[in-house]
């Protein structure tokens, strides 16, 4: 790892004046944004705005050097998420955003409170707000920007930075991220890490900045550090000059930082220290003026545009970069370097002095350059050299809606996943072309090596299959530019990373993909928050998890998915499904894909199970006109599977559990107990349905009186190899009594029949439940 420190240049002074002038309306325009949101702008309710002037202060001169001197129109940017109004003045600054945006940062339609690409209207690369996410998403779109190179060559190239608060180092999806082993060969990656060293909270006391230095390096980084800038560096030359930058290098955080808030008498008593160097510094300091040593204490590089500068020139675009980037919290404010400025607000008073230090006016905090000033011509010609061309967005190919298999023997849903995919390719080679799976380490258990030996593993370079010409190797890793799979390290926030970048290269690239995430659906919610702030950001995937359920038994309570058929139901952006069948799978995965890569699509969630079921149970219509109306009550969320002359109970089913539903109806029968058994596919798309019939949406309702007619309500028995509560809605259709069965607490190893009784899913719990609805004992 390296330290740079520019030296002094004239004409670097000329360029760092004109810089350092946009940096001081930048600072401006963005500190006015929040103020005008909190001060200014009326605000009925009561309810505190918010905003972060602070954190927006620390990143103003990073954020400045990189768009008013290094950005390239191929380069795309992840601001941290508290920089957001930083990104606005600058994009206003550039003549990317209207005036009128200006005071209505978080407003109904006005500025989003973090970087959003769907809700922002100007330029934003990535959205950013959850923590950590936003700063790994630049890594899986270098990986989707060099797919889409790879198979259709029209990505261009450039650069993948990320604005990373310090704070931000801490969660955990950070370091997934770049410990995954395909990250090192991304040498379009830079990361600047904003060292403010301070949390929400405090000063933090131990930061670490070398361990995480270290770190970075060893995870194949080049590491390049900014600490000082250039007035700090040419004291550090002065006889005295070593011994200061030992006493600033050594001191701790909280001291350095409440020096910061010190008058310079304050500064010439606390710098000096009680070491033996403190006469030497106390000298060296004696011939500074006051404004001079104060400027000196503030002088580190993250705000020193020339040593920020020095530090790009060195980027080696051979590996990942990381520039640390030391700062002040607050920097250019009087709330600079307290340890609770993260959240505080300038007063009215503090806004007007600001102004005034700035040669700003309150009365009119919107201005732009002067066109012909050399401040507005760089603005100009930065807008010109950033502009992007628009990108011609190529349509998916159709998906045709039923390949036309019906299996008939014992199979799993999970099994049919792998085969639909293979079908695929051969009735849909232009479909399957677009198509791209990922996994974390679980291909094989799966169900996906047969698709994988088939299109092969996605490499930038070709690699050789050491296992080829084994005969007991039965999945063959052939690593090529083609291929269409990528297997990531077991974590996995990277897999839905990886997909929600993928799925948003129609709008960033012009290709459209329709990748798939499977992983095992127990894990599915350690992935939920990134897939689901991949959705909000535009990102279009299905996500498989897979297995699902108790009905791994075997596996015990730490492997069962309890809750994932809630998350299905509840997640905005996204449809779900549970299939019964493997036809079920067929039809929902091919319309989950046609619903992908353009304008107005949608991700999906695929629930599937290693429970092997009676395909014949299907009872698939053989009239082409019979099968397309189940195909089409299969993707709009249920169907009916058994109709009785007339039933005095129906069974409601999700998944696997149909063998069980179905032989509860036959024993009921034997009872003479008729029972209709109806499928529910999807429980979010039908209680979308019900909701539509009551005036609360527009989705379409005609599989309410399909599966459900009004005709035909009886008591009702439902069932689901995941929580109960998910299926709970489904008695408000007709207003019935319903007994909801499912699982509501960690299991253990055994039998799916042991696993099943003990939570009272089986057979034999459908019928005492019927039997009490009856009411029959």
């Amino acid at each position: 790892m390296t330290t740079f420190s520019p030296p002094p240049a004239d004409a670097a002074r000329e360029v760092d004046a004109v810089l350092e002038q946009i940096s001081r309306r930048v600072l401006w325009t963005s500190t006015a944004i929040i103020h005008h949101a909190n001060r200014v702008r009326p605000n009925p309710s009561g309810v505190k705005v918010g905003g972060h002037q602070a954190s927006c202060a620390s990143m103003v001169s990073i954020m400045t050097e990189l768009w008013f001197s290094q950005l390239r129109p191929g380069d795309r940017v992840s601001v941290k998420p508290h920089a957001a109004p930083v990104l606005h003045a600058i994009n206003y600054l550039l003549g990317e955003l209207d005036d009128d945006y200006l005071p209505r940062l978080r407003e109904f339609g006005g500025l989003q409170s973090y970087p959003s690409r769907t809700k922002d209207p100007d330029p934003v690369d990535y959205s950013t707000g959850s923590v950590g996410i936003g700063a790994t998403a630049p890594i899986w779109g270098a990986i989707a920007r060099r797919y889409v190179s790879t198979a259709f060559g029209v990505s261009g190239a450039g650069r993948q930075y990320s604005l990373v608060g310090d704070a931000e180092l801490d969660e955990g999806a950070v370091w997934e991220a770049i410990l995954d082993s395909s990250v090192p060969e991304l040498g379009e990656i830079v990361w600047i890490v904003d060292m403010n060293r301070q949390s929400l909270d405090r000063v933090v006391p131990n930061i670490a900045a070398g361990r995480i230095e270290s770190m970075f390096a060893a995870a194949g980084w080049q590491v390049i550090t900014v600490k000082w800038g250039r007035l700090l560096d040419e004291l550090f030359g002065r006889p005295g000059g070593a011994a200061l930058r030992t006493r600033i290098t050594e001191m701790s955080n909280p001291e350095y930082q409440r020096m910061l808030r010190c008058t310079a008498d304050e500064v010439r008593e606390r710098l000096p220290g009680q070491g033996a160097d403190a006469t030497a510094i106390g000298t060296l300091i004696a011939d500074l003026d006051d404004a001079t040593l104060i400027a000196a204490i503030h002088n580190l590089g993250g705000h020193d545009l020339s040593a920020l500068r020095s530090a790009f020139t060195q980027i080696d675009d051979t590996r990942p970069t990381v520039i640390i980037a030391y700062t002040i919290k607050g920097f250019g404010l009087p709330t600079q370097g307290h340890p609770q400025n993260h959240s505080s607000l300038l007063t009215d008073e503090q806004f007007v002095d600001l102004a005034t230090e700035l040669g700003e006016v309150t009365t009119d905090p919107w201005r732009r350059f002067d066109d012909g000033s050399p401040a507005g011509e760089l603005c100009a010609a930065t807008a010109s050299r950033l502009a992007r061309e628009p990108v011609p967005t190529a349509e998916p190919p159709s998906v045709p809606a039923d390949i036309g298999r019906t299996p008939t023997s014992v199979s799993t849903t999970q099994a049919a996943l792998g085969r639909t995919l293979l079908d695929l390719t051969r009735q849909a080679p232009d479909v399957a072309r677009r198509v791209i799976t990922v996994s974390p380490d679980v291909s094989s258990s799966t169900n996906l090596a047969g698709w994988l030996n088939k299109i092969g593993v996605w490499s930038p370079t070709e690699r050789r299959d050491w296992f080829d010409d084994d005969r007991e190797t039965l999945m063959h890793w052939r690593e090529r530019p083609t291929g269409q799979h990528m297997e990531l390290g077991i974590a996995e926030t990277n897999l839905v990373g990886l997909i929600g970048e993928l799925g948003a290269t129609w709008s960033r690239w012009g290709e459209p993909l329709l990748p798939i995430g499977v992983l095992y659906d127990p894990f599915v919610e350690r992935a939920l928050e990134p897939w689901s702030f991949g959705i909000y950001a535009g990102g279009q995937s299905i996500l498989v998890g897979t297995p699902a359920g108790v009905s791994l038994a075997p596996e015990g309570g730490a492997h069962q998915s309890i809750t994932t058929p809630s998350i299905g139901l509840e997640q905005p952006g996204c449809v779900s499904y549970e299939p019964a069948f493997a036809v079920d799978v067929e039809w929902t995965l091919l319309d989950c894909l046609a619903h992908m890569g353009k304008a107005g699509g949608r991700s999906a969630y695929l629930r599937l199970s290693t429970r092997p079921v009676e395909q014949a149970l299907a009872a698939v219509p053989t009239d082409p006109a019979a099968r397309e109306r189940r195909r089409r009550q299969v993707v709009a969320g249920a169907y009916p599977l058994r109709r009785t002359a007339e039933p005095t109970v129906t069974v409601v089913a999700v998944g696997a559990m149909v063998t069980d539903a179905l032989a509860a109806s036959d024993r009921l029968a034997q009872m003479g107990i008729d029972c209709d058994v109806v499928v529910v596919t999807s429980p979010g798309m039908v209680f979308d349905a019900l909701r539509a019939r009551r005036g609360q949406g527009d989705a379409p309702t005609w599989i309410l009186e399909q599966a459900f007619p009004a005709a035909r309500a009886t008591p009702m028995v439902t069932v689901l190899d995941g929580h109960p509560h998910t299926l709970a809605f489904l008695s408000t259709i007709n207003r019935v009594e319903s007994i909801d069965l499912g699982v509501t607490s960690f299991g253990q190893s055994g039998s799916p029949e042991d696993v099943y009784r003990l939570h009272g899913i089986d057979d034999d719990a459908i019928v005492r439940a019927a039997l009490d609805l009856v009411g029959l004992t």
